[in-house]
């Protein structure tokens, strides 16, 4: 089915969106889009395509799982662009299109005569968005980055951890996920200046600002004093106590983040003690002498278990919460309450899960079904094609010419 025919829902439903992206940023943007309603077909290089694709875990059916979790709701389709043919294929692509997202080196696009001047002027209502390492200008802006080096310079690895242990960076790539959050979100507000005006423009965002963004409250002390915070665990830097604390079976991370909520966990550990302590007495009190108030909490925490807790916490209204593992987090009732788990249908791989949208619209479906699972390298080469109004000969020759990929002809489809 043609995404002419395909029925669409959600708020960006009517925008065509071409992805040239690979890896992670650019792809959870298109796909956000894709949730969105947005029609996103993902071009990939020949013949191997998305670099992804080869990343572990590899499924059975030899699909890596990397791919799977960032590609669904797309088109998928395969063009060399080191031809005049597969250049040729995009230029028809990009111009009717909204959108197109890269995240190639700086350069890249020029090389292949597609940079912004040229796009521009084939289609002034275009909205080129660019997600590279350290952004479009400044003196980095020919350098590649990636998630784990935009974390180091941002300053998140220097305090992530406990004192005294080498710098580490968050267990997930926040700043390659948060890239493609900003990138959607700047394609967005693109996109409604656009239907006002009728013109494109670029929008320019990087690995390495969408870290420095991480760093709100970090910033907050250094801009009012200079102070630059110290590596404190899962301890936060305002208030106490805010923070994991080990069970009986495990671990609970508790808010008890003023002092309404720490006199109610008192209540529940049932330590009144602790209330008439002069160096617990406030906040700023708690903050100086947090480590002696961690020890004096931990020797009651650990003779029950983090269940047992919970409830009771749960009872008085204290803001708690447990650490879970991915499995566990996945199948949480409150995840799955909010759609945030969503399944679809891939002809080789069978039922593939991922991360649902998670926005919620209240007059839009978007982000409760899924239409279309991750594209088969070069699954809708032909159809995109026919849609552009190239005829079955056209397409033989793009083959023999090596310009394009044409995926195998796959008949079971999911679509919304």
């Amino acid at each position: 089915m043609s995404a002419a025919n395909e029925k669409r829902s959600g708020p960006l439903a009517g925008m065509r969106v071409i992805e040239l992206a690979h890896i992670m940023s650019g792809p959870i943007c298109g796909m956000m889009l894709a949730d969105m309603g947005a029609d996103v077909i993902k071009v990939e290089k020949t013949p191997d395509g998305d670099d992804s694709r080869r990343f572990a875990p590899l499924l059975a059916c030899g699909e890596s799982a990397s791919f799977m979790v960032v590609n669904r709701n797309k088109r998928g389709i395969g063009l060399n662009l080191k031809t005049e043919g597969g250049r040729e294929v995009l230029r028809r692509l990009l111009k009717d299109a909204d959108v197109v997202i890269e995240n190639y080196r700086a350069g890249t696009m020029e090389k292949f005569g597609l940079g912004y001047d040229v796009l521009k002027e084939m289609n002034p209502g275009l909205i080129y968005c660019s997600i590279s390492g350290f952004g479009r200008t400044g003196p980095y802006a020919d350098k590649g980055g990636f998630d784990l080096i935009a974390q180091g310079m941002s300053g998140m690895m220097s305090m992530t951890g406990e004192e005294g242990q080498a710098p580490i960076k968050a267990g997930s790539p926040v700043a390659d996920i948060n890239a493609g959050i900003l990138a959607a979100l700047g394609i967005a507000a693109a996109y409604a200046n656009k239907l006002q005006t009728g013109q494109g423009q670029i929008v320019d965002t990087s690995l390495f600002e969408a870290a420095l963004q991480q760093m709100y409250w970090p910033a907050a002390n250094y801009f009012a004093d200079g102070t630059i915070l110290p590596k404190m665990g899962s301890a936060n830097s305002t208030s106490a106590p805010y923070q994991v604390f080990r069970t009986q079976d495990g671990w609970i991370n508790i808010g008890a983040a003023n002092q309404s909520n720490y006199e109610r966990m008192l209540q529940v550990v049932q330590m009144p003690e602790l209330a008439g302590d002069p160096r617990f007495a406030t906040n700023a009190g708690r903050m100086e002498n947090r480590a002696a108030l961690v020890e004096l909490l931990t020797g009651k925490l650990v003779t029950r278990t983090t269940d047992e807790w919970l409830r009771e916490f749960d009872a008085v209204g204290l803001p708690v919460g447990p650490v879970l593992d991915i499995s566990q987090a996945l199948a949480h009732e409150q995840a799955l309450a909010r759609g945030m788990t969503v399944s679809s249908e891939h002809p080789l791989a069978g039922a593939v899960g991922g991360i649902g949208l998670p926005i919620r619209f209240s007059n839009g479906a978007a982000g409760e079904e899924t239409r279309r699972p991750p594209p088969l390298l070069g699954e809708h080469t032909r159809e995109v094609l026919h849609d552009l109004g190239y005829a079955e000969e056209e397409i033989a020759a793009l083959q023999q010419q090596q310009a394009i990929l044409v995926g195998p002809a796959v008949a079971m489809r999911h679509h919304g």
